[in-house]
């Protein structure tokens, strides 16, 4: 097993199961309504924004996967379209898993040599360093998802 294809396990065990925290983005969003992901409550963000944020990078980095340029900007990666129906959720939640699953799928297919090399610009680090910082930032925002389903159940 190479290196990338360990690394698009883990991508797609935090987006679809199988990781040993047994808790994914797949499953903690699928019966989150569109009213439970938009409600906001004072402090915190909505599970809508948290979702889209996830994505944000892992739609950016998916881009350059594909040959194109790195066109992100944190500051938009808080910023969702408009959700105003369980339409709008849904397809939010399946771009998240579309994305997700086309990622780790271009990810398992590099060469291992490649991920010692530097991802779109030096300044961004290597590929490794970009991959492992796209779990784990998935990890920390799933968790936040998962508190903000737990504040709105029991309120």
């Amino acid at each position: 097993m190479t290196t990338a294809s360990i690394i698009a396990k883990h991508l797609r065990d935090v987006h679809f199961g199988g990781n040993w925290t047994f808790v994914n983005v797949r499953d903690t969003l699928a019966d989150v309504t569109m009213e439970e992901a938009v409600h906001q409550r004072e402090g915190f963000n909505t599970i809508a924004v948290l979702t889209f944020h996830i994505n944000y990078f892992v739609a950016a980095v998916l881009k350059v996967l594909e040959g194109g340029p790195l066109e992100a900007h944190d500051k938009y990666s808080f910023t969702h379209p408009p959700i105003v129906s369980e339409a709008d959720w849904d397809r939010l939640r399946d771009k998240v898993l579309n994305d997700a699953t086309r990622f780790a799928d271009l990810v398992e297919q590099l060469a291992d040599d490649r991920l010692h090399t530097d991802m779109a610009d030096p300044k961004y680090g290597t590929w490794y360093r970009n991959l492992h910082g796209i779990i784990e930032h998935t990890h920390y925002h799933l968790g936040q998802i998962v508190i903000l389903k737990k504040l709105g159940r029991v309120g």
